[in-house]
């Protein structure tokens, strides 16, 4: 796993791919940041919080487009199949490759937050709920890319297809409200990311709303090495 961890963290620091995901990362960021607290002299970072989380609708797909539809597309799956690793720790150490890019963007994106706290008292609680949010609602999000990357051989469709379920996983509690049934609208809302982050972004910790990151984060890594596995035998 360790192998297949550096390899893709070369991947990332010898290609745009990175880098254009840091740079976009930081404009949007910067941008919110600069719109909503330096002009308005506010120290109320919810809106730029609230932003990022769109954000990352948008950028995801970017980071795990490329993990396993480039390994098709240039013929070297077949290594991976071949290496002394399991398919979990193939995909593994992908997914935490992708996922330290990440964490490193959203890391670096509290650093406006710590220069506001020389001069006053930001919240705190606030930031970092929506800090930690962002992490586990990223962590999911990247497995599932991970997933849908590993069912096609195209980079475009693998990143159009992360963004569309992205936007659905976001935008599905909406849903709810139309619904009748009141067993279905509760399924819904369950499953909502949305309802999931709001509790972070109130600076409240959930243990509930980890639990669910983390076993969607979990799940989709386990079905892309079931789905690897069962292409090496196809």
């Amino acid at each position: 796993m360790t192998a297949i961890y550096q390899r893709e963290m070369r991947s990332y620091l010898t290609s745009a791919v990175g880098y254009v995901f840091l740079a976009v990362f930081y404009a949007i960021a910067g941008y919110y940041f600069f719109a909503t607290s330096l002009v308005s002299n506010s120290t109320d970072l919810s809106y730029v919080f609230s932003n990022l989380f769109s954000i990352v609708i948008f950028l995801v797909p970017m980071l795990t487009m490329r993990l396993f539809s480039e390994e098709r597309r240039q013929k070297t799956e077949q290594a991976l199949f071949t290496a002394p690793v399991s398919f979990t720790g193939v995909v593994m150490g992908k997914f935490l490759a992708c996922f330290f890019v990440f964490f490193v963007a959203s890391t670096l994106g509290l650093l406006p937050a710590v220069a506001m706290s020389f001069f006053s008292n930001p919240p705190w609680g606030e930031i970092i709920g929506n800090y930690i949010g962002t992490l586990l609602y990223g962590g999911a999000m990247i497995s599932i890319g991970v997933f849908i990357s590993s069912l096609t051989v195209s980079q475009i469709i693998a990143a159009i297809g992360t963004f569309i379920v992205s936007i659905l996983l976001m935008y599905i509690d909406m849903v709810a409200s139309t619904v009748n049934n009141t067993v279905v609208s509760t399924i819904v809302e369950w499953i909502s990311f949305t309802n999931r982050y709001t509790t972070f972004a109130q600076g409240l910790f959930s243990i509930s709303s980890t639990v669910f990151f983390l076993s969607v984060a979990a799940v989709f890594v386990f079905l892309t090495a079931r789905r690897l596995e069962s292409r090496r035998w196809s």
